[in-house]
């Protein structure tokens, strides 16, 4: 489904965050981009997305493929209508409006007013708290509850592929343990999905396979449980035999 090649991308005119990375995301599966701050995880979401420019960013060289489409350098609208939507890190939703009107938001690129009740409705089972809370500024809405509200207007789009920038960030871990579900639901409903997460043991539960970025290169890649025993080796110095249960990366 997501193809990228020898991916590089600098921010400004020095500062070279990503050195030639290559990425497969199935249409079917989710994918775990694991890494230390400043590995370069954001940065690959935002080149995917085609955000990069927001954040004085460009890709120096190689490609971006969402089937036979090429990516890199379309304006992050049209790659929302090709069906790549991404919920970024800090959910940035919008705060002084309602749930219900951010729902809306997030709603516009629906191709048709029954689409669009139709993500309603699936959000809705997938979160009944926004029902709940439709007629609620969002801006008061706990942190859990925004995150939910994020992850909700990106699904009224109807995204084939779904983007997750660090969903866990700052949250309780019974939260974290209820974003980790939600994650599963949302693949086994037929949307693909690419985590980028510091918290290695949910994103690693929830994946089919995972790499690990370290300062903008992949340090490995394979299934999920071959990169739970790259961390632990060569991250937490801890054998495969000794592994207890993994943390969030330092």
């Amino acid at each position: 489904m997501l193809t990228v090649r020898n991916l590089r991308v600098r921010y400004g005119r020095s500062v070279t965050a990503l050195h030639g990375v290559d990425l497969d995301v199935p249409g079917d599966g989710v994918l775990a981009v694991l890494g230390t701050n400043g590995a370069g995880k954001s940065t690959l979401l935002r080149a995917i997305s085609g955000t990069l420019r927001l954040h004085r960013g460009s890709v120096l060289a190689g490609t971006v493929h969402y089937g036979s489409a090429r990516t890199d350098g379309l304006d992050p609208a049209e790659i929302v209508r090709l069906g790549v939507v991404g919920v970024p890190e800090g959910r940035q939703i919008f705060g002084r409006m309602t749930v219900a009107e951010n729902l809306r938001a997030g709603g516009v690129a629906a191709r048709s007013a029954a689409d669009r009740a139709a993500a309603g409705q699936r959000v809705h089972a997938l979160f009944p708290v926004l029902a709940d809370r439709a007629s609620q500024k969002a801006g008061l809405l706990s942190g859990g509850e925004q995150q939910m509200l994020a992850i909700g207007r990106a699904l009224m789009s109807g995204p084939k592929l779904l983007l997750l920038d660090e969903p866990s960030l700052g949250l309780a871990p019974k939260m974290v343990e209820r974003i980790g579900e939600t994650i599963r639901e949302i693949h086994a409903q037929g949307t693909a999905v690419v985590l980028v997460e510091q918290n290695a043991a949910m994103a690693l539960e929830v994946a089919d396979r995972a790499v690990v970025l370290n300062v903008g290169t992949v340090a490995a890649s394979g299934p999920s449980a071959e990169i739970a025993d790259h961390v632990h080796h060569h991250y937490l110095g801890v054998p495969a035999h000794e592994r207890r249960s993994l943390a969030r990366w330092s």
